[in-house]
């Protein structure tokens, strides 16, 4: 249980701190060389939840690379989806794509499929370190 909620408050951290990064490089667009990042403190439980990734992990480690990135990037957008129309509904969803094309009820873009891929199998990585014993 100690465990579960250390990977909760980390899967928090390095979501924020992900995400700061990612707009903060997404204004680089619009020439803006300030490159300020944002983020909100709803995202902070929404990142949280990446902890449970151990779970599936647990059953398809033996599997290939495309396979468990897959399998992250479903459940990534599944939270996504669920969270974003939750916080859509008392209109405080941080986020929204609806002029993204490929977007589901504005609150996920299938073309960040690569980009959850990538952050799941790094979230699998982070979960899954030996602790170190003292």
């Amino acid at each position: 249980m100690k465990k579960l909620v250390s990977d909760y408050f980390l899967c928090g951290i390095i979501g924020w701190c992900t995400e700061i990064i990612f707009t903060s490089l997404q204004s680089l667009r619009n020439k803006d060389f300030r490159l300020l990042g944002v983020t909100s403190l709803w995202m902070f439980p929404i990142y949280g939840l990446g902890s449970l990734l151990v779970l599936p992990y647990r059953f398809i480690k033996n599997t290939s690379v495309f396979l468990r990135g897959t399998i992250y990037t479903i459940c990534i957008f599944l939270g996504e989806y669920f969270s974003g129309r939750l916080l859509t509904r008392f209109h405080v969803c941080p986020w929204n794509y609806e002029k993204a094309k490929l977007n589901i009820h504005k609150v996920i873009r299938l073309d960040y499929a690569p980009l959850w891929f990538i952050f799941g199998l790094f979230l699998e990585k982070i979960l899954n370190k030996p602790s170190k014993t003292t």
